[in-house]
Parts: structure tokens; sequence; C-alpha cells
């Protein structure tokens, strides 16, 4: 018997005839890229609610499947289960419109706040509300970093080893390190499960390394072209998103601002803000970000950049995780690469706090947005708290900048 993998027909005839048609999943998701505010912890939960409790279109066990997928394979979480979400009954082309859908609407908004932005962006109520949510942004940072800390490390050494060495080299650097990211997925392999028959040919041992170098093995170096340019960079980014769409903010941080120097750190912080305001995926900043440098076409070429990866990464894998998704190398390959990115987020909010909270007001806000959310936790959308942060911005603002 060969042990050839399973191809996209097989992978589809063991589910059962779905139970909705492509245009309601699409016009499903369309609804939460519109409407669904919470970060990608939150959109996971509405899918789930949804589609598996609600309406059952989804069954458990392809949902598990796919969030498992989702939190292997680098990508944004939540844009990430819902490509194979659409891949479960109707394929690659159910993935690719659920993709556009759930995309689409958060990159409008960005775009027109990108506009907005650039033509009134030296107006001082649009300053005011920016400083007022710049802050209340790191905040939000903070609990996610927390939060995220809590759930994936425990009291595990190596992984503490691998948070805090990652923490303090996003600090010094001000940047993450892609590389120490990789490693310590490796490394967490070799030690808590290393490889049985090295030798003997397991085609699952380049499950993980292969797509990854084969997407930055195809990409050019840097060109002259500033659209090609932005397309490397920002393809590159959403080759090393692990588990949380924050886990993009420092990698953008250290190519955005320190070493292409698009933007200050001010419009970075800026833009980070954007994706907490706006519904969808919080990786649609590239879209905001793409605009500030380039303008609509350099909206499209950083979104397009950012979401092909991890798009190519759950429709590729999809019908070989199904066999060899549980295989304890990989999940210990997964938690190292998710602790690393933790760690990377954590050093992000010392460095991003230093450009933000810059006086006592912006700093207050900063720490009433935690105890907000540490005390009331999902009670309180974060969408409110950055509007009342906006508020208290414009009413702060003109008072300390007169």
């Amino acid at each position: 018997m060969t042990d050839a993998p399973e191809t996209q027909e097989q992978f589809s005839s063991e589910l059962t005839k779905p139970l909705y048609s492509l245009w309601q999943l699409t016009l499903y998701f369309l609804k939460l890229g519109s409407l669904g505010f919470g970060g990608p912890i939150a959109l996971v939960g509405y899918m789930h609610r949804d589609l598996v409790e609600e309406r059952k279109w989804i069954s458990e066990a392809s949902y598990q499947e796919g969030l498992t997928l989702a939190q292997v394979a680098p990508g944004p979480l939540a844009a990430q289960l819902g490509f194979y979400m659409g891949y479960v009954h109707y394929g690659i082309l159910g993935s690719t419109l659920v993709g556009i859908a759930f995309v689409l609407p958060s990159f409008f908004m960005v775009v027109a706040l990108g506009w907005a932005y650039t033509n009134y962006g030296g107006l001082s109520w649009m300053q005011a509300v920016f400083y007022g949510v710049g802050a209340c942004v790191i905040g939000i940072i903070a609990q996610s970093a927390y939060k995220l800390t809590k759930k994936t490390i425990g009291r595990d050494w190596l992984l503490w080893a691998i948070y805090v060495v990652n923490a303090i080299s996003t600090i010094i650097t001000q940047s993450e390190r892609v590389e120490l990211i990789l490693a310590a997925g490796v490394l967490t392999w070799l030690i808590k499960a290393p490889p049985k028959n090295w030798f003997r040919g397991n085609k699952v041992n380049g499950f993980i390394g292969l797509p990854l170098i084969s997407i930055l093995a195809s990409v050019p170096s840097a060109s002259p072209n500033l659209l090609w340019q932005i397309f490397i960079f920002f393809g590159t980014a959403g080759s090393f998103v692990f588990g949380s769409g924050l886990a993009i903010v420092p990698f953008l941080y250290g190519g955005v601002v320190k070493h292409y120097q698009w933007l200050n750190p001010q419009q970075f912080l800026d833009a980070v803000a954007v994706a907490m305001i706006t519904p969808g995926p919080v990786v649609i900043t590239t879209g905001f970000i793409g605009f500030l440098v380039a303008g609509f076409a350099g909206a499209c070429v950083a979104a397009v950049g950012t979401f092909i990866p991890c798009y190519l990464l759950t429709i590729i894998p999809a019908p070989y995780f199904k066999k060899h998704g549980k295989k304890p190398g990989i999940a210990a390959f997964v938690n190292g690469v998710t602790v690393a990115a933790t760690g990377a987020i954590a050093g992000a909010v010392v460095v991003l706090g230093q450009q933000s909270l810059r006086d006592i007001p912006t700093i207050l806000i900063g720490v009433v947005t935690l105890a907000l959310l540490w005390k009331f936790g999902k009670k309180l959308p974060e969408p409110i708290i950055v509007l009342a942060a906006a508020i208290v911005g414009l009413i702060v603002y003109p008072l300390t900048h007169s």
C-alpha cells in the first residue's frame, strides 16, 4: 500500500453533504468581516458559535482541525480558520470566496481611513483622536500579551526561556527576529518530541519547513520598484504570523519604521490603532500602512502580500493535515513558535509604549485601558474602549498642546 497524499476530492468525499450553499457561507463571512469586532480570539469564537453550534454547517471535528491548522501554519488565526471553513465542503473555490468576503470589508474601511489620514492627518482633531487611541492600544496589546502568556506557557522552564529571550531581543533590536522564532519551534520539537526513524523517509518531517522555504525562496531579492518592495516585505511578514494577528506588530515595526523608514513611530502606532477600531482581521493594518506608503496601489499590494501566504498555507496542507496534524512533533513546533511570538508581542508593548505613552495623560489612558480589560474582560468590547479613548483625546489634547 502506498503512502500517497490524500487529494482534495478524497478529503471532501469523507465529509457529509453540506447543509448550506457556498453563497450562504460567503455571505456569512462578508457579514463577519463587516461587523466582527474584538480581535482574532473573538472572531474564532463567533465562527464556532454561528457555524458549529447554531447553524451546524461545520462539524466540531472539522472546526477543531481547522483551528489546529491555523495554529500550526504561519498566518493570522481568524483569517486562516476562515479559509479552512470555506475549504471543508467547497475546496479551493470555497476557501477563495470566503477569504475575499472576509477581508474586503475591513480592507475598504482602512483604505478610507488611510485617505482621511493622508489628507486631514495634520488637523488638530485627528491628532487628538490618535493621541488618545494610540495610548489605549498599548493597554490592549499589553492585555493580549498577558492572556497569550498565561495560555501558552504555564510552568514550563523551556517555554519561559524562549519567551524571555524573544521579549528581550524585541526590546533591544526594536524588531521581531524571525530566525529566533523558527529556532524556538525547532528547539521545542527536538527536546519535547524528538523525531524517530529520521532517515526512514517520514514525509511529515518536512511539513512545516518546506512551505515556508518554498514561499521565501520564490520571492526575489529587493527590487527598485516600490510596489514590488512592499509586496516582498509584507509577503514575508504574512509568512511569520503565528497564532495571533498581533504577532505581526513587532515584525512590521522593525521593517516599516526601523529598516525601510516608510513611516515614523507615531504613524505606525496610528496604523495599529486603525486596525483596532475596524472589524475583521487585525493584520488588515497592513492595508493602511500600504496606503500611507504608496496610495491605493500600495494598500492592495500590501494586503495581497500579507494574505497570500496564509491562504496557500491553508489550502496546500489541508488534505495532509487531516492525516498528520496531530503528530507530536508538529504540536511541539507550533508550541515553540507560538511562545516565541508571544514573547515578541510582550517586547513590542515596551517598544511601542515608549513612543505612545509620552506624558501623564497618555500613561493614564494606557493604565485605565489595561485596568478595564482586566476587570471586565470580554464583557467590555475593545471598540467601546477605543471610542472612549478617542473622546478623551479630543478633550485632553487641546489642553496639553495649546
